[in-house]
C-alpha cells in the first residue's frame, strides 16, 4: 500500500479529493492533511509520504515553500491547483504533471499512475515552473524539453526554429545542436506564440529575433542570422510581412 499526505487549503477541495483517493484507489492510503505551510511542515518533519497532493496557493504561502523547507524529499508530488491558464503555461514550460481543479476522475487516475512511474523533477525545473507562475506576463527564461532519454533545459532565446518530424519536433538551438522532442510543433507554436515565435510554414516555427531576412522571390523564404533558409507558406507571407515591418518601424 502506498501513503499519501494531501496539502490543500479549501476544505471542500481536500475532503474531495480525500473521498475520491478513498473510493478509487484503495491502494493508497492517507496518512495526514494540511491547509498551510505551516501545517505541512510539522507533517512532513513526522512522515514523508510516497505521493504528496500539493497545492499551488496556500494561506500562508505555497506549495513551493514546503518544497524549499524539504529540499530532500522523497516522495512524489502530483500539483493540484486551480484552472488557471498561466498555470497551465507554466507546468508545461517546466514540462511538470499537474492536475487541474474542478479534475475529472480520468485526469486523476492518470497523474497517480504517472506519480507511481515519474522520477521527481529537478531544482531548476521546479524554479522554471515556480518563476513562470510568479510573473504570468513576462517572457519566460527558460523551457524544459523532453527528449527519448531525459529532459533538457534550454534558454528560450537560444532557440533559433522549431521543425515538424512527424509527430515530434526537432529544435535547432543558436549553438548548431538539434533537440529531438515527442511533442508536436503545434504544441510549441501554441506555446511559444506569445514569446516572439511565429509559425511560418506547416513545419516551421521561427524565433522572430533569429531573422535576418524575408526573400519574396522563389516562392518566399525566410532568411536566419545563422546563414539558413526557412520557406514561407502562402498563406503565411503576409502576416509574416507585416510582423516584420512592424518590428523594424
Amino acid at each position: 500500500m502506498l501513503t499519501a499526505i494531501i496539502i490543500e487549503d479549501l476544505l471542500d477541495a481536500m475532503q474531495l479529493l480525500k473521498n475520491d483517493l478513498e473510493t478509487r484507489h484503495p491502494d493508497i492510503k492517507i496518512i495526514d492533511t494540511a491547509q498551510s505551510v505551516v501545517e505541512a511542515a510539522k507533517s512532513l518533519r513526522k512522515q514523508q509520504p510516497d505521493i504528496l497532493f500539493l497545492d499551488i496557493m496556500l494561506g500562508d504561502g505555497t506549495g513551493f515553500d514546503v518544497l524549499e523547507i524539504f529540499p530532500d524529499l522523497k516522495s512524489k508530488i502530483i500539483f493540484v491547483t486551480a484552472s488557471d491558464e498561466f498555470a497551465i503555461k507554466a507546468f508545461k514550460f517546466a514540462a511538470i504533471d499537474y492536475v487541474l481543479k474542478p479534475y475529472a476522475h480520468e485526469e486523476l487516475d492518470q497523474a497517480i499512475i504517472r506519480a507511481k512511474q515519474q522520477i521527481q523533477p529537478t531544482k531548476e525545473r521546479l524554479n522554471i515552473l515556480k518563476d513562470t507562475l510568479s510573473a504570468p506576463g513576462k517572457k519566460p527564461d527558460k523551457i524544459s524539453l523532453h527528449t527519448l532519454d531525459k529532459i533538457i533545459i534550454v534558454n528560450l532565446d537560444d532557440i533559433v526554429r522549431c521543425e515538424s518530424d512527424s509527430n515530434n519536433t526537432i529544435f535547432h538551438l543558436q549553438n548548431g545542436k538539434k533537440v529531438f522532442v515527442t511533442k508536436t510543433l503545434k504544441y510549441f507554436s501554441d506555446m511559444l506564440k506569445p514569446y516572439e515565435f511565429l509559425r511560418v510554414h506547416q513545419s516551421h516555427l521561427v524565433n522572430l529575433q533569429c531573422i535576418s531576412a524575408f526573400i519574396k522571390t522563389d516562392g518566399g523564404y525566410l532568411m536566419l542570422k545563422n546563414g539558413e533558409n526557412v520557406p514561407v507558406s502562402v498563406r503565411k507571407k503576409t502576416e509574416v510581412i507585416e510582423i516584420l515591418d512592424t518590428m523594424h518601424r
